[in-house]
């Protein structure tokens, strides 16, 4: 028996987003009837010649430099050949040698630890197209091509062998899909195949240089798939080597119902693809002015927002986290946070309400915050309301019902239904002295010293005034009343 260590590389690829496919017009619409994304160029009709898409090469330069790599400004293509059902041409058209992006780097957290994970290459490719094997719940016993997919522009994104757990790899993943999406490049959406990955698995004896054989794990679909696809394989590996045997390096899949991988293929090697220059797209170099141009479009990315939101607003660790981590989120946020009156004050308040209320409604309607029927002003306004004093916390839950199921003003809605907080004192006397006259038991726990007693006294002043009561006031009161 040896200890072992774990080697992880990763593969990912992200679909590029554009309207268009990478090397045509056709549209990349998801989910539109089979074979209607199509033309000429993308089914690989005799005689047809490639467009590249400038949009395509904007998105992962824009990518590759908030990763931190160095872009290539040399632009080169180059077939890699190989037969697939799926690849009509039986080549992909893809890059080689120098890819668009060369040696960045992406910080994860694992623990609270900082762990820099070096990154070998972005490159541009197309993507295949689809095998259908059923049709509802209905296996066929032949497979259907779909070629909407076929020319999709795709970035792929490959780490060096660096991640050294399954946990590691599910951070690394969750991180670069978060900063991708608040590039735009890529919608990143695992459900619509947009974001697919191949796992590089080996294990090596604690302290030994070499790597191990290599084992890889094709089109992952989930994140959490991948961290459970490696769980397994290591053990699987550890097994095999503790028992004598030998592993060969091989392309296995991930059988998620079963939780274990299973062997596809021998692995291929660079040089079975027989890469090439692609002759029908000419070699280009992009200028300096063009990625300028992309630098200074790159939004601020979700690590720094989340440790300025920390700065400026003492937010928690968990608060901050959750506000960005998703672009659009954090934009609401900050949008909402823009009308509130003090930004300080408000803003632990906004990110409970946004966190938890407004979030937990969203998650059950199925709906993201761009179609929240709640604005960001509106938010605001009911936030301002509970600061100065005009409801109580709870009242603003009965406020926010009608705010989310009419997209009502809350101001309106408080007007309306009467619901403002009682804050005169000589009307909130009257209901104090009612519930202290109600309550001698409680008088007596006060005055035997236990001052914490009142608390059930303001719980009654709350439930005469249906929540209306300024909870603040209405102790101040009350304690004045059993002291005199």
């Amino acid at each position: 028996m040896f200890n072992y260590e774990t080697v992880v590389g990763l593969e990912v690829h992200m679909q590029i987003n554009t309207k268009s496919k990478v090397f045509c017009e056709c549209s990349t619409e998801f989910g539109a009837e089979p074979n209607t994304n199509i033309c000429v160029i993308c089914t690989s009709q005799p005689g047809t010649i490639p467009i590249l898409n400038k949009k395509a090469v904007e998105a992962i330069v824009k990518t590759g430099l908030a990763l931190n790599f160095t872009i290539n400004k040399q632009c080169t293509f180059a077939r890699k050949q190989y037969f697939y059902p799926d690849v009509p041409k039986n080549y992909q058209i893809t890059q080689s040698e120098p890819p668009l992006c060369s040696k960045g780097k992406l910080k994860i957290y694992i623990d609270g630890k900082e762990k820099i994970v070096n990154l070998a290459r972005i490159h541009l490719e197309e993507d295949a197209g689809k095998l259908v094997h059923e049709i509802g719940n209905r296996k066929l016993d032949y497979s259907l091509l779909d070629l909407n997919r076929a020319s999709v522009g795709l970035m792929e994104l490959v780490t060096e062998p660096e991640l050294s757990s399954p946990q590691e790899a599910l951070e690394f993943l969750n991180e670069l899909k978060t900063i991708v999406e608040y590039l735009g490049t890529s919608q990143c959406s695992m459900e619509e195949g947009k974001m697919r990955c191949d796992v590089n698995v080996s294990v090596r004896s604690a302290g030994q240089k070499e790597l191990g054989t290599r084992i890889e794990i094709k089109n992952m679909n989930s994140i959490s798939g991948v961290r459970d696809a490696i769980a397994y394989e290591v053990e699987r590996q550890i097994e095999v080597l503790n028992s004598g045997g030998k592993l060969i390096q091989e392309t296995r899949l991930w059988e998620a119902e079963e939780g274990i991988t299973k062997s596809m293929r021998t692995k291929e090697g660079a040089l079975d693809y027989r890469y090439f220059p692609e002759p029908d797209l000419v070699p280009f170099e992009l200028s300096d002015s063009f990625i300028e141009d992309l630098k200074k479009d790159i939004p601020e990315l979700p690590m720094m927002r989340k440790q300025r939101l920390i700065d400026d607003y003492a937010l928690s660790d968990y608060d901050a986290g959750y506000l960005t981590s998703k672009r659009e989120i954090a934009d609401f946020y900050e949008e909402s946070l823009g009308f509130t009156k003090d930004k300080k004050i408000c803003a632990k308040s906004l990110s409970n309400w946004l966190s938890t209320e407004l979030n937990g409604k969203l998650n059950a309607d199925k709906k993201e915050i761009s179609q929240s029927p709640v604005s960001s002003q509106s938010l605001a306004k009911l936030v301002n309301l509970i600061i100065d004093g005009k409801i109580s916390g709870k009242i603003a839950k009965i406020v926010f019902e009608d705010m989310y199921l009419k997209s009502l003003d809350p101001e309106i809605v408080v007007k309306e239904k009467g619901l403002a907080q009682i804050s005169d004192e000589g009307e909130l006397a009257k209901i104090c002295q009612e519930a202290i006259n109600e309550s001698p038991k409680v008088v007596e726990e006060f005055k035997a010293g236990k001052e914490r007693a009142i608390g059930a006294i303001v719980g009654l002043v709350m439930k005469k005034s249906k929540g209306q009561a300024n909870p603040g006031l209405a102790n101040k009161i009350i304690l004045e009343k059993l002291k005199n």
